[in-house]
């Protein structure tokens, strides 16, 4: 018992270490919603708006806006990655499986999901540990406030700009800045 808890101790720092010494998201690998290690690299040359979602929060409707945002874009080199977080109320409890059905039956989501993390606390996941992170990302950092904050990413893996949760996926702001790292 003592030595499987000091392992993953030592796992745990080894991941916050490495979530530290991250320059972008690409770095970082993630299970998608069905369970597939799914490197963000595979992102590399596109545009990437990093969303924590869920599926009982009053934004959860902003997945129209998002799914129709990725429609807009997508073959210009846009995609949009969907993180369940239960952080926030419990307004994430569903399994992924239920996760995914209710996301592609209400909203017809078709961008790529991922298995639900934390997007807080002490069980951050690496990812957001980096993408909070404000050594690391002085202009974009700090906690995560609510379900459907935004991170835009450009064509390297590097934080553009964060939005928080009251911005909509159509609206003028978040759309043009979308719309910009793309004619970049």
């Amino acid at each position: 018992m003592k030595n499987t808890l000091v392992r993953s101790m030592g796992v745990l720092c080894l991941m916050s270490a490495l979530a530290f010494a991250a320059s972008s998201i690409h770095e970082f690998t993630l299970d998608s919603l069905k369970g597939e290690p799914t490197p963000l690299a595979s992102f590399k040359g596109k545009i990437v708006l990093v969303v924590n979602v869920a599926s009982q929060c009053g934004y959860t409707p902003q997945y129209e806006g998002l799914q129709a945002l990725y429609m807009k874009y997508k073959d210009r080199g846009f995609v949009i990655a969907g993180f369940p977080a239960n952080n926030f109320g419990g307004q994430e409890p569903g399994s992924n499986e239920e996760i995914g059905a209710f996301c592609k039956s209400t909203y017809g989501v078709t961008f790529p999901m991922f298995s639900k993390i934390s997007v807080k606390g002490a069980d951050i996941a690496p990812l957001y540990r980096f993408l909070t992170d404000k050594t690391a990302n002085p202009k974009t950092g700090g906690d995560i406030q609510w379900n459907f904050t935004k991170f835009l990413v450009d064509r390297n893996g590097k934080i553009v700009q964060r939005f928080e949760p009251a911005v909509e996926p159509l609206s003028q702001e978040l759309e043009s800045a979308v719309s910009g790292a793309l004619g970049k």
